[in-house]
Formats: C-alpha cells, structure tokens, sequence
C-alpha cells in the first residue's frame, strides 16, 4: 500500500513538474477550459439568484376555501380542525360570512346595492396559506380540499406559479444543454493535449514498455495531467465569474439606490463549488484516459 501511495505521489510531483516547465502551453490550455467553464457556470449563477428573488418576491398563493350557504357552524369546526391538523399547510384564517360581507361593503362602492338585498349572499370561507408554493403541490391541495364535506368551492390562482416554473425549467435546460456541449469541448481539448505529448514523448514510451512498463502505469501521469488541467480551468472559471459578478454587483448597487432596493448577485456556495471542480476533474481525466489509452493501443498494433 505505501509503495502505491508512493507511485501516485511521485506521478503527481512529475505531473506538477511538467506543467510548470510548459507555463505558456498550460496556461493556454487551462485558459480555453476556464472560459468553456465559466459561460454555464455565468448562466448557472444567473439562474440560481433570479430563482432565489423570484421566490422571495413572489405574492404568496392562497387558497380560499367556500362553505356552502346552508352549511352548519359545525361543518366549519370540522374545516378548521382538519386544516389545523393537515401537514401542507402553514397557517388559515377564518372568514365569517357577516364579516366577508362587511369588507366587501368597505372595498367597494356599492354599499347602497349590497344593503338592499334580502340576505347575505356570501359563504364562510377560510383563506389558506401553504408550506410549498409550487403549482403541483397547490392544485394537490385545491383537489384535495374540494372533496372535503361542506366545501362548495376552492379557488386558487396558480398561473403565476406555473409561469414561473416553467421559466426556471427553460432556463435549466439551457443552462444543461450549454454544459453538455462546453463539457464535450473540455473532453475534445484534453484529448488533443494528451495526444500531443504522447506523441512528442513515443520513443519514451516504447523503451518503458520494453522493459515491462505495463499500460496503467504509462497512462498514469496522462491521467494526473488531465485531471489537474480540468481542476484548474474550473478555478479559472470560477474566477472568472466572480470577477464578473463584482463588478456587476456594483452596479447593481447603484441602481438598487435608485429604486430603494437591495440588488446583489451571489455566488456559488461551497457544495456547488466542489461540484464544479468535481466535474471538471472528472472531464479532463476522461479525456486523458480516452487519449491515452487510443495512442497506446496504437503502438501495440
């Protein structure tokens, strides 16, 4: 175990080595796979923080539950127990009938109509808050509540939710299909520069083969050097967001002024951080392993 530990040390020492004797190679190629990172990443970023205002910013959805007219005190009891009970629900709030008609007379210029009429026109009703503000779960409940006993009509306003989940779910899509094709770019990048060296270093090769150097430990510093060349182009990346995101966020600042508003960007946290240098290191080692392990099976033929 410790002469393995110490084979992969070593590799990864050479590996740093190499890419400090070739600065303008490496920097040229861990440059090209920054920017290929940072333009998914920029719509990433985008998308997280209008996602994030959206949601916060939002009017709240509520339901509004209808008893029916000849309902009894009792059925609204049983309302009221079962939505203090239910799971999905953040908070209610009881609605008398005398008192919907009273604030229907106050929010509107027909006082003189509404004194007319013989009775009261109106239902009881509860006005419902949910835990989760998205369509599918807010038509769930509205299904839900329609079928409870003396429950004339649930009315619910989900258009915006579904309009806003239907923008998130473009903008991830697009933000998905950018990041297929730039990480298709990366595999494409590393595979050239693996095939470069490779070839420049064949007669190195031949001579290690001959004398019992097996393919995994040929391929081995390939894969250390893609590895870490896609790990730094996502720091790049990351940079280069960040550097866009500051000098964004200052004016953003000055037009939240403007309009009494607090206006920044963030981002990205430190999971997605991790997740982005993850998945570079995993591409640029893939495209090593594809490089390397064509060319070799070129020189066996």
């Amino acid at each position: 175990m410790k002469n393995w530990l110490r084979q992969h040390a070593l590799c990864l020492a050479a590996t740093l080595g190499r890419l400090t004797r070739t600065p303008l190679a490496s920097l040229l190629n861990v440059g090209v796979i920054g920017v290929a990172l940072a333009l998914p990443l920029a719509f990433y970023v985008v998308l997280a923080n209008v996602q994030g205002c959206a949601r916060a910013n939002a009017p709240t959805p509520q339901l509004s539950l209808f008893l029916k007219i000849d309902a009894p005190a009792a059925a609204a009891r049983e309302i009221e127990a079962r939505l203090k009970k239910h799971e999905g629900i953040a908070k209610y709030r009881f609605i008398a009938r005398d008192q919907a008609l009273a604030d229907l007379k106050a929010s509107t210029g027909l006082a003189d109509v509404i004194a007319s009429l013989n009775r009261n026109p109106l239902p009881d009703g509860f006005v419902v808050d949910a835990k989760e503000n998205s369509a599918a779960v807010l038509e769930k409940l509205r299904d839900e509540f329609k079928a409870w006993p003396g429950v004339e009509h649930v009315q619910l306003d989900s258009a915006w939710a579904r309009r806003l989940d239907a923008t998130l779910h473009l903008g991830r899509l697009i933000v998905l299909g950018l990041a297929a094709l730039l990480a298709f770019a990366l595999v494409a990048v590393t595979f050239n520069t693996i095939r470069l060296q490779m070839l420049t270093q064949r007669a190195e090769i031949e001579v290690a083969k001959m004398i019992g150097a097996t393919n995994p430990f040929v391929r081995r510093p390939f894969l250390y050097y893609g590895a870490l060349t896609g790990l730094l182009g996502a720091a790049v990346g990351w940079g280069i967001v960040w550097g866009g995101l500051r000098l964004l966020n200052d004016r953003l600042a000055g037009l939240g002024q403007l309009y009494d508003a607090q206006l920044r960007l963030t981002h990205l946290s430190l999971p997605d951080t991790l997740s982005l240098c993850l998945f570079a290191a995993t591409l640029g080692w893939l495209g090593a392993w594809l490089s390397a392990s064509r060319n070799l099976a070129e020189l066996e033929e």
